[in-house]
């Protein structure tokens, strides 16, 4: 089989498990929840409990708290890699793909590419629930758009973390309970809920060696001022170096695997 066909089988395979995936996550709703509801509570919650109490009002709150719901809800869908290829591995059903001819690394590029479908509707449903609640970016919809697209990059890129977890971890439910403790820990030491300004100089240090507080201060400028700013360049380096890193980890632990 020359280069080009091998090629071509690999995108159809993946197309193939992607599809797959999909048709997975339709039949079981509840994975979705945490992509629909998650940010939807969190964004009434945030906003109603303690928009007053940090800005003023609720209106004033939401340019700060919906880029920190939407890389909040990009963490915890970017989890969902893992549990699921966890799920897989303990079914057999990776077992079974062996016996089909079909690229070898189909089925975890497929999930990975699935994934993407996640963060969309997350994406969507952050956003959309902040302009419900009143919020009007300063910049267009064009920029809307780039930092939606910003934050699913990032989303996916995190994915491949996770995807390794999963692969690593020895069930599905540990996969869960540390996904969540790295999701909650991300976010409520960075910014995306409260002002730096606020903190001690300890929490400060904390919160600033956190990469997720530059991810989510690259979100709220593009949203404020219309313009790609040098902390966006930075957060797409970020999503790349992962990628980079972590997708050779990933690959290699599925092959050990499989």
């Amino acid at each position: 089989m020359d280069v080009q066909t091998h090629r071509g089988n690999l995108i159809m395979n993946t197309a193939t498990m992607a599809y797959r995936n999909l048709l997975k996550t339709i039949h079981n709703p509840d994975q979705f929840m945490d992509v629909i509801i998650q940010p939807i509570m969190f964004m009434l919650m945030f906003g109603y409990l303690f928009g007053g109490a940090i800005s003023g009002n609720v209106k004033s709150y939401l340019p700060t708290i919906v880029p920190g719901i939407l890389i909040q809800t990009m963490l915890s869908a970017a989890s969902g890699s893992g549990s699921q290829i966890r799920e897989d591995l303990d079914s057999g059903v990776f077992d079974r793909f062996k016996s089909l001819p079909m690229a070898h690394i189909a089925p975890l590029a497929g999930q990975l590419f699935a994934d993407i479908l996640r963060l969309v509707i997350a994406t969507i449903t952050s956003l959309s629930a902040g302009f419900v609640m009143g919020w009007r970016p300063a910049s267009g919809f064009g920029w809307v758009v780039v930092s939606g697209l910003l934050a699913i990059f990032t989303g996916w890129a995190i994915s491949w973390i996770f995807a390794l977890l999963g692969l690593l971890a020895k069930s599905a439910a540990s996969v869960q309970s540390f996904s969540l403790m790295i999701m909650l820990t991300l976010t409520f030491l960075s910014n995306a809920f409260i002002p730096i300004k606020t903190l001690s100089k300890t929490m400060k240090f904390i919160v600033y060696m956190n990469p997720i507080t530059y991810v989510i201060t690259a979100i709220r400028q593009i949203l404020s001022t219309g313009s790609w700013t040098h902390e966006a360049w930075l957060v797409l380096l970020f999503g790349i170096g992962i990628v980079v890193v972590f997708a050779p980890l990933t690959v290699w632990a599925y092959n050990r695997n499989n």
